[in-house]
């Protein structure tokens, strides 16, 4: 009986010693925010899933949904990818080009309306959301003459994500 409840007793600290700790916290006392690493399968339903929640947003406000556009999300991409190269998340390009001079590179023909970017580690939903907590990046979602929407992303080794969100009619 004893040899039991030694067993049992070994077992229940094994187990305890398993169980996660919970979240590390940083300096400010917040949770330290979770690696987001992009799969192949979370690639492909990515832009659908912002796609979806940014329709959503707009159909609150009474604003035409957006339809994804291949240019748009080819120059979104392409910007992504350079900020990423410049090491920060502005606006201009390595070679000075603006979010307009990029969408014709890709062949957008449309009027470029917004962009909007991000570095972060936040997933693509956090992303958004941040995004609509400002009113600057917020407006370049809701813009009620906008109708296409391009998304894309870039993410470092480190698990960084550099995301680009165009918009344009």
């Amino acid at each position: 009986m004893l040899r039991v409840l030694t067993l049992l007793s070994a077992a229940v600290l094994a187990l305890a010693a398993c169980e996660p700790a919970g979240p590390q916290l940083g300096p400010d006392g917040k949770p330290l925010p979770q690696l987001y690493r992009i799969t192949s399968r979370d690639a492909e339903v990515i832009p659908q899933r912002v796609l979806e929640s940014v329709n959503s947003l707009r159909a609150a406000r009474g604003t035409a949904p957006l339809a994804l556009n291949d240019q748009l999300t080819a120059a979104a991409a392409a910007h992504s990818q350079d900020m990423a190269r410049q090491n920060r998340p502005w606006h201009w390009g390595s070679d000075g080009s603006s979010m307009i001079d990029r969408a014709r590179r890709a062949g957008y023909m449309g009027q470029v309306l917004g962009e909007n970017i991000s570095e972060t580690y936040e997933t693509e939903i956090e992303t958004l959301s941040a995004w609509m907590a400002l009113p600057d990046t917020r407006d370049v979602i809701l813009n009620p003459a906008a109708r296409q929407m391009g998304m894309a992303w870039y993410q470092e080794p480190t698990g960084k994500i550099w995301w680009t969100m165009l918009t344009g009619n």
